[in-house]
């Protein structure tokens, strides 16, 4: 059973002006310290964060909030498998959202892919109920 899908666009050269003109304010408020740990490791460090913060928009979308009703960016977090795939973890709000659409007796899982193709970053997520 499907209970929420989303999906975003970041543009890549906006996230590096952010990055330039805000730096860690932006980098704290947004990213968790694995997230940031990941990107500041990579040659395509702006394009690393774009994709994270598609991926954040994209679940805000699949919780059907959006942006508001109490969720903070870093309730969101990106975090990888040792295979490299990207896994969506959430707490706070979000965990607490998740919980509340989660019909009894199924367990939610959260599916995110991340593509880019410069400058565009792109992430779907979709959450999906399965039976204990």
């Amino acid at each position: 059973m499907i209970l929420g899908i989303g999906t975003d666009l970041a543009n890549i050269e906006r996230i590096e002006r952010t990055l330039e003109r805000f730096g860690d304010r932006f980098r704290n408020r947004v990213f968790t310290e694995i997230e940031q740990a990941k990107a500041e490791r990579r040659k395509d460090t702006a394009g690393t964060y774009a994709k994270r913060w598609a991926a954040k928009e994209a679940c805000s979308k699949a919780l059907g909030t959006g942006l508001r009703m109490g969720i903070s960016w870093k309730d969101m977090a990106v975090t990888n498998l040792k295979t490299g795939q990207p896994r969506m973890q959430v707490t706070g709000w979000a965990a607490e959202r998740l919980a509340t659409m989660t019909p009894d007796g199924m367990e939610a899982h959260i599916h995110v892919t991340l593509t880019d193709d410069h400058p565009w970053a792109q992430a779907f997520v979709v959450i999906e109920a399965l039976p204990k």
